[in-house]
């Protein structure tokens, strides 16, 4: 069954809501290049030291990349103005002023004066002065008066700006300013002279967020399908089960998706014994020759349509997969062994095996363990569209209102040119629900107190570790190999990552759910996927 609401591929526009970056140093001075000089005008000589290069030092780091989230961990959405207005805002903090614009955005306005960054120039240049290979002086002689030709004005503008960024992100950050994107710097950015002014005013603009209210309650409404399994569902999990705990015995005919052991050979010379060809793993025209041939019968095959892979290929063959290219693909297939699979008896030995536990001794209780794990099944399938119905409708509902020239902006810039601005128009709705429902959800977990916890993370990724050994046939697993397993995940990053959306995600449907008026409806597995 597919997957309801499963999308199609689309392209990555940026990185996921919540997670941020800044615009590279790279991006975010060219955006100031109209007001300084060239690199090379900045930096004579400057890159990797070496030898008599005359290049003696480092280029100079872009600036802080502080920790930035596209969204405060508990953000606190300051009013928005009425998009028709604008008007200053007049607080002030530290060095920076706001000034709210049209389609919520906002201007950061931070002026650095000398006292912010001289002391940080002074120790650059010196430290510039100590590493500097200049030919005609020796390392450490260089006068400063050339360190400062060569470099201060550089030096200077990349501290400054620095300076200004780092009080950029302080100002959101104890504003509890609700953002989304990144700070971007502004095309209202005025001339700087880094040359002859020791004051500057760097320009940024930010994306606000809009205020959220959810308001729910008994009238609002969402269905939950619940799919109620049929007899052929029941009947594929069974033989799914059973063929773990079965076993292929002799056969005289090949009937249909047999196992066959046999020899290739080719002319006099080439021969190769005990060639396996599994039948099932072939199309049905492929099988066609095999079908009614007994043991000792030949049939002519092609080697790349019977072995999928090179690696296959070359497994078989005896050979390397570079020396597969050139080869004559053409073999005769002599049959020495029919091969089919057959079920267990549902005896004693047989529960046993398949449920060390020992709670299923029966046939009745195993056809009830079946029933269980269809509607195990199936109820993530019901999940699944349930919540991405509860998504749909809530975005529905508050219809939240974002910045959306600022944000195709930010998606141009952030990406560094690997897309056009066509190919964002294109998957720009895409982009916006994401963003709108990473608000949606951190509004619920803020109203409903809603927290991740260490325990909760341990749990997922248990459950995560446990689905992974059931998917290869392992029901019964060591503790201490769950627990390395659980442990690994919890190591990985990316995982860790998945696993708080996830846990997230399940806690703010399950407060919204208890909010909201839920009608259960069960549907066949037929009708649920016309619903997906």
């Amino acid at each position: 069954m597919n997957r309801p609401g499963a999308r199609t591929k689309t392209v990555v526009l940026g990185r996921v809501p919540g997670s941020g970056r800044l615009v590279s140093g790279r991006r975010q001075r060219a955006c100031l290049s109209k007001h300084q000089s060239s690199r090379a005008e900045r930096h004579p000589g400057a890159g990797t030291p070496g030898k008599n290069s005359g290049q003696p030092l480092p280029r100079i780091p872009p600036p802080n990349r502080k920790t930035w989230r596209i969204f405060p961990k508990n953000p606190l959405p300051l009013p928005l103005l009425n998009a028709n207005k604008n008007k200053q805002d007049t607080l002030k903090e530290m060095n920076v002023v706001r000034e709210n614009l049209e389609n919520q955005t906002a201007l950061l306005r931070v002026t650095v004066g000398e006292a912010d960054y001289k002391e940080q120039v002074e120790k650059q240049l010196k430290d510039y002065k100590r590493k500097a290979n200049v030919p005609g002086f020796r390392p450490g002689m260089v006068p400063m008066g050339i360190i400062n030709k060569m470099y201060r004005k550089g030096v200077l503008a990349d501290t400054a700006y620095r300076k200004a960024t780092d009080s950029a992100f302080e100002y959101v950050r104890e504003n509890e300013v609700a953002t989304v994107g990144d700070l971007m710097p502004s095309d209202r950015q005025g001339e700087l002279d880094f040359e002859h002014d020791t004051d500057f005013e760097f320009v940024f603009e930010i994306g606000l967020a809009p205020e959220i209210e959810l308001a729910l309650n008994k009238k609002n409404s969402v269905t939950k399908y619940v799919i109620e399994p049929n007899d052929e569902m029941r009947k594929g999990f069974r033989s799914n089960y059973m063929r773990r705990f079965g076993k292929l015995v002799d056969v005289d005919v090949v009937a249909d998706d047999e196992a066959l052991t046999g020899t290739l050979t080719q002319g006099d010379d080439t021969r190769i014994e005990d060639a396996y060809v599994g039948l099932i793993s072939l199309d049905e025209e492929v099988r066609k020759p095999f079908v009614g041939k007994k043991v000792g019968d030949a049939v002519e095959v092609d080697v790349n349509v019977i072995y999928k892979t090179p690696s296959q290929r070359a497994s078989i063959l005896g050979v390397k997969e570079a020396d597969l290219e050139g080869m004559d693909p053409k073999y005769t297939f002599t049959i020495t062994q029919i091969r089919k699979f057959a079920e267990p008896e549902m005896n004693e030995e047989f529960f046993k095996l398949a449920f060390p536990a020992g709670d299923v001794t029966t046939p009745e209780q195993f056809d009830a363990r079946i029933d269980e794990q269809v509607r195990g099944e199936l109820a993530k399938e019901t999940e699944y569209k349930f919540t991405t119905d509860v998504r749909k409708y809530l975005l529905e509902k508050t219809n939240l209102s974002l910045p959306e020239a600022f944000l195709k902006n930010w998606l141009y810039q952030v990406n560094e040119g690997k897309f056009s601005m066509e190919e964002i128009e294109r998957d720009f709705p895409q982009f916006l629900d994401m963003i709108r429902w990473d608000l949606i959800r951190r509004k619920v977990m803020k109203d409903n107190n809603l927290e991740i916890t260490q325990e909760d993370v341990k749990a997922e990724a248990r459950e995560v570790a446990m689905m992974q050994f059931q998917y290869y046939g392992m029901h019964t697993v060591a503790d201490d190999m769950l627990d390395n397993f659980v442990n690994s995940i919890l190591g990985n990053k990316e995982e860790v990552r998945k696993i708080y959306d996830k846990v997230g995600e399940r806690k703010v449907i399950g407060a919204v759910a208890d909010q909201i008026k839920v009608t259960e409806k069960a549907v066949t597995p037929e009708e649920f996927q016309k619903l997906a």
